[in-house]
């Protein structure tokens, strides 16, 4: 388990992607993976029409913020610290403060994967929207969200066969 935390750095606007750019180049350049393992963007997708057409576009969630997973040492902060267009680390005075384990699972950044809004319980009939199940009907018998999966048992052949399916490919059932 690495000691790495996720740390919040408050750039200039519009400075965001270059700043993330900047710091990822000197961690490659100077093989510094070991202190500063990610540096990320929060966003999301959101879909824009304009002039009658529906475009899908990538929205910062947090402008002019950069999130940066690291172990906090005087290199690692002082190379994010002093990287052009930041202006410093979220915290009080010079203390960096990691993010907590619930505000990085809120923000549904250490999976890589865009946060699931879950609209079933337990117990309910759900449709599968994708995969080799689509189109199946089956009823939710558990969920996961740290592994953004849920249990359902379908009717294959007439018969009930549970199937571990991701979050992403069930939606509840009209």
């Amino acid at each position: 388990m690495s000691q790495a935390k996720w740390y919040v750095v408050h750039t200039y606007s519009g400075y965001e992607n270059k700043v993330a750019e900047n710091i990822k180049k000197v961690v490659e350049n100077r093989k510094l993976h070991e202190l500063i393992e990610e540096v990320m963007i929060p966003t999301e997708l959101v879909s824009e029409v304009k002039d009658g057409k529906t475009t899908q576009a990538e929205r910062k969630l947090f402008p002019s913020y950069v999130l940066v997973k690291m172990v906090m040492t005087d290199e690692s902060w002082y190379i994010v610290r002093n990287t052009r267009g930041v202006t410093g680390f979220v915290g009080p005075g010079s203390k960096p403060v990691p993010l907590t384990e619930k505000e990085v699972a809120a923000l549904g950044v250490d999976r890589g994967t865009k946060a699931v809004e879950v609209t079933f319980k337990e117990g309910d009939a759900v449709e599968v929207t994708g995969g080799s199940f689509d189109g199946f009907v089956g009823r939710v018998t558990s969920i996961n969200t740290e592994e953004q999966t849920a249990e359902v048992v379908v009717s294959m052949f007439g018969r009930e066969t549970p199937v571990t399916l991701p979050l992403s490919q069930i939606k509840a059932e009209e």
